[in-house]
């Protein structure tokens, strides 16, 4: 298998070290965004970035990891993305499988995107029990200081009540203008 030839071909030295740095440089992120083209009414994007101004680094990362892109912000701060949930379950979340993180904070936040990453690849975010258990896991991912969230578990809800019957209907009065014309 193809994840395994990579891996095991994985020089360990940097294994360890691109580890050690995104223990303390990376992170995990589930995003929501709203979305009414989607099935559920929202689209949930699975991201692990590492920022840094030295972009050498990040290089070195995209080159062993084998996925991702580099970014650069107009204040030459640098990221390392990968959005991809093929490559992230693939080769982000086998990568640090074998090559695990010291704190016990990434190791929490790492499991969290994990089952939450398994979840999206296996489209349990295309039906309402799976996409509410994904976003109640998201809750506790990245607690603390600085965390932003455009949405909360309470805007699903609240998006949920207002009218979950017709979650796909036209709007009446666009059905009525249809038999009019």
């Amino acid at each position: 298998m193809e994840k395994d030839t990579w891996l095991n071909k994985f020089p360990n030295h940097i294994g360890h070290y691109i580890a050690g740095f995104v223990d303390g440089e990376g992170i995990f992120n589930v995003s929501l965004r709203k979305r009414t083209d989607h099935t559920m009414q929202w689209q949930v994007v699975l991201t692990f970035n590492v920022s840094q101004k030295d972009r050498v680094i990040l290089a070195l990362l995209k080159k062993h990891i084998g996925c991702g892109r580099l970014q650069t912000r107009a204040d030459g701060v640098s990221y390392y993305v990968v959005s991809n949930p093929t490559s992230i379950i693939e080769r982000v979340i086998p990568f640090f499988q074998k090559f695990p993180f010291l704190s016990q904070t990434k190791k929490m936040n790492f499991s969290i995107f994990r089952k939450i990453s398994r979840m999206v690849y296996e489209k349990q975010h295309l039906n309402p029990e799976g996409l509410e258990e994904i976003i109640r896991l998201r809750e506790k991912l990245n607690k603390g200081r600085g965390r932003k969230r455009k949405y909360s578990i309470q805007d699903y809800t609240k998006s949920n009540q207002e009218n979950p019957q017709r979650l796909h209907a036209r709007p009446r009065k666009f059905r009525k203008e249809i038999q009019r014309g």
